[in-house]
């Protein structure tokens, strides 16, 4: 059973609040990195850039619910990392060019120094384990990483994509070494603490949304079109909000009541990952459709107007899918008409093309709100055999 000396949900501290704002800049840098290089090659980098700051943020803000924002040690923690963060995060831009040992040693100065500093606070034996396992992989990745400073273009890509994908893979087997696991319910953990940090964090993104279009809107002409765009992509960002938060309550009481509140962070960890990728995604298509409103769309619009919602919305419903028995046909039906949507109106302009992904989305927001409220409280999943 899950430990009670350890609360199921603890106050966001300002300072935590004050921490996010680091990334703030950080999705923005992304999305104009993304808008900077609209190719696949330029979607990779984006991606491994975006993981890596995700993972700064996601195992900080984790070690915040093992050893709360209040004792001064975290406190130093937190200032320490968003010190550093800020100059990791200065360096997207320029991380493909000169700048890629600056963001590599900004990265792993973060990443291995917090987990070092983790296993120096104090946590409990099965704790300090697990940390040990994680810093190995860690380690693991580290000359991955250093060696695509060292090297340009393609190969400094291939070489952080391997970096980030040892990192993926252990984040999702939970870092296991041979002979060595972790019963995740015997361990005391905060989760209502890190859903409300994952809340506020979308909302960080929600906000990048509305600057880059706001952005967009000031440097377009005012005019009926830009006007029209500007409406839609913001009616896509509240639709998406809404879906988000108007029916998660049910989501925060499992926190609280959960036996394993491991296993629901690091589902809510890994759905939020995609979220808020298909949140950048999403912005930076509304801003290449409100400055050229009148071109063809293209595939590489489409797939940011249909493909970030597609992504966004496909990780909550795995979310809820993994905590409840809940796969409500409604968001299946969305996602296809997402795919469907992008595959044929690439020949039409992009002001159509942006009309028709918001409709899409708007409207299942609508089916969402008009849900029985019995159907938002389905039944949580058992949780089976142990967690790695």
């Amino acid at each position: 059973m899950q430990s009670t000396s350890v609360p199921a949900r603890r106050e966001v501290t300002p300072l935590e609040l004050f921490f996010d704002l680091v990334y703030v800049f950080a999705i923005g840098q992304l999305s104009h990195q993304l808008l900077a290089h609209p190719t696949w090659t330029g979607a990779a980098q984006t991606l491994v850039l975006y993981l890596a700051v995700y993972a700064a943020w996601a195992y900080t803000t984790w070690a915040v619910t093992l050893v709360p924002a209040e004792d001064p040690r975290t406190r130093r923690m937190l200032l320490a990392v968003m010190f550093v963060g800020l100059f990791m995060n200065a360096a997207i831009p320029r991380a493909f060019g000169d700048a890629g040992w600056f963001f590599v040693v900004t990265f792993l100065l973060i990443h291995l120094g917090r987990t070092v500093w983790l296993l120096r606070a104090g946590l409990d034996r099965r704790e300090q384990e697990h940390w040990r396992r994680v810093l190995v992989w860690f380690a693991a990745a580290a000359p991955f990483w250093l060696a695509g400073a060292a090297v340009d273009g393609g190969a400094r890509l291939a070489w952080w994509a391997a970096a980030t994908l040892i990192e993926l893979a252990g984040t999702w087997t939970a870092h296991p070494l041979p002979g060595r696991r972790l019963d995740s319910r015997q361990v005391g953990f905060a989760g209502g603490h890190l859903l409300e940090r994952g809340r506020l964090f979308m909302i960080v993104a929600f906000g990048e949304a509305i600057l880059t279009t706001g952005t967009a809107l000031t440097a377009a002409p005012y005019e009926p079109m830009t006007l029209l765009t500007s409406g839609v992509a913001l009616a896509g960002t509240v639709a998406l909000f809404w879906l988000f938060f108007s029916r998660s309550e049910h989501i925060v009481r499992h926190y609280e009541r959960t036996e394993d509140p491991i296993r629901a962070g690091r589902s809510g960890v890994y759905s939020l990952m995609v979220s808020v990728a298909g949140m950048i995604a999403a912005a930076a298509g509304d801003e290449r459709v409100i400055a050229h409103p009148a071109h063809h769309a293209g595939i590489t619009t489409n797939l940011l107007l249909y493909g970030g919602p597609a992504l966004f919305i496909a990780a909550q419903t795995w979310h809820g899918r993994t905590l409840f028995d809940d796969l409500p046909r409604v968001r299946l039906v969305a996602m296809s008409a997402l795919i469907v949507g992008c595959a044929v109106t690439s020949a039409a302009p992009a002001s159509l093309s942006a009309v028709i992904a918001a409709a899409i989305v708007v409207t299942l927001a609508v089916f969402e709100e008009r849900r029985p409220s019995g159907d938002a409280n389905p039944q949580p999943i058992s949780s089976g055999r142990p967690r790695p």
